[in-house]
């Protein structure tokens, strides 16, 4: 493996855990102290670690495309977000498809980090071609 390919994964994945961390302790605060009565479908924790995994899981594409010597990685950018909406429909379809009563506080549950999450890693994309 190439070095800066392993210095620049370090970095996000150092970011990304400590973005992690810091959203979901607001996110629960937020959710205990304003939304007691609400019954959830998701736990908070699923909602982290799905979007944990899906943003850790593009970045190291794109990082490990760009550090093995293809520099164009706008399309594999693109295709991977659309994966990425693929996923999370599918990740939110358990929830559509049921009897659930009261579905809008977990969608909205669901894509306040999801959009926090795409900034992270678009701002992080940005910063790391940038570099290079």
């Amino acid at each position: 493996m190439n070095s800066e390919f392993k210095k620049n994964q370090s970095s996000f994945l150092i970011q990304a855990v400590l973005l992690t961390i810091a959203l979901f302790g607001i996110h629960s605060y937020l959710l205990h102290h304003f939304a007691k009565d609400f019954e959830f479908f998701f736990p908070l924790w699923q909602l982290y670690t799905f979007h944990f995994i899906v943003t850790t899981a593009l970045y190291t594409l794109i990082n490990y495309r760009y550090n093995s010597g293809n520099k164009d990685v706008f399309n594999v950018f693109m295709i991977a977000t659309f994966i990425k909406m693929i996923l999370s429909i599918v990740f939110l379809l358990p929830l559509l498809v049921s009897d659930f009563e009261n579905k809008q506080p977990d969608v909205f549950n669901f894509f306040i980090p999801y959009f926090i999450y795409l900034f992270f890693e678009v701002f992080s994309l940005t910063i790391f071609l940038q570099k290079n």
